[in-house]
């Protein structure tokens, strides 16, 4: 597993945990979840205690007859099936890198395979591909800068990955998670000393009060 020098104080949600373990997230908060989980041991841990319910309640399961060859029809789905990518690699020996493994196989290495869009404001973003129920991407946001004021439609996880940005009065450093939802109005800043970069995913537009970011908005696609 990847390592973090400080002690994550911000983490995944029950709900967001369960949700991932039953496979029933968009692709987008998959990647964001499954990211955490590889540098978080407490996330971790929880993860597979909902794991292990869920095993559980199926092995709770009332039984049920089967037509003919439903087992060997199974069996060969599960044979032919690609592993995930994401779940697989939780348990990979990690290399150093500010990407850790999960989201490596997606940008196909490290920060030099990232291919940046300037946003405005010195920020810049890489939209990664995922399914369309939500999307995801990269922000690198220089030192001391601050982002255009705005809440949410929907959810929002931002994964801290370098450096660390200030929220009202708390700190998300590298391995921290901030969830936002509707009720979330903030403008985050990037800590002085190092650039941040973070991985965000949202299921809805944000909500901008500035004008010049609500009309840049359809073309940067957050």
């Amino acid at each position: 597993m990847d390592t973090v020098k400080h002690k994550i104080e911000h983490h995944l949600s029950d709900e967001l945990l369960m949700a991932y373990s039953a496979g029933t997230l968009p692709e987008a908060f998959s990647l964001v979840v499954a990211t955490h989980i590889s540098i978080c041991d407490t996330c971790r841990a929880r993860m597979y205690e909902f794991d292990a319910v869920g095993g559980a309640v199926l092995d709770d399961a009332e039984e049920m007859s089967l037509s003919d060859g439903a087992l060997e029809a199974t069996l060969k789905l599960i044979s032919e099936r690609p592993k995930d990518p994401i779940k697989t690699q939780l348990v990979a020996k990690p290399a150093p890198s500010v990407f850790p493994k999960p989201l490596q196989d997606y940008v196909g290495g490290d920060l030099e395979k990232v291919k940046w869009r300037k946003i405005g404001n010195g920020v810049r973003q890489a939209i990664l591909p995922t399914s369309k129920d939500a999307s995801v991407r990269l922000l690198h946001i220089p030192a001391g800068c601050e982002l255009p004021d705005h809440g949410h439609r929907g959810t929002e996880l931002t994964l801290v990955l370098q450096g660390a940005f200030l929220d009202e009065d708390e700190r998300f450093a590298r391995g921290d998670i901030e969830i936002a939802n509707e009720d979330l109005h903030h403008t985050p800043i990037a800590d002085i000393g190092e650039d941040c970069i973070c991985l965000a995913a949202t299921d809805a537009p944000l909500k901008f009060n500035q004008l010049i970011p609500r009309v840049a908005q359809p073309f940067l696609r957050i």
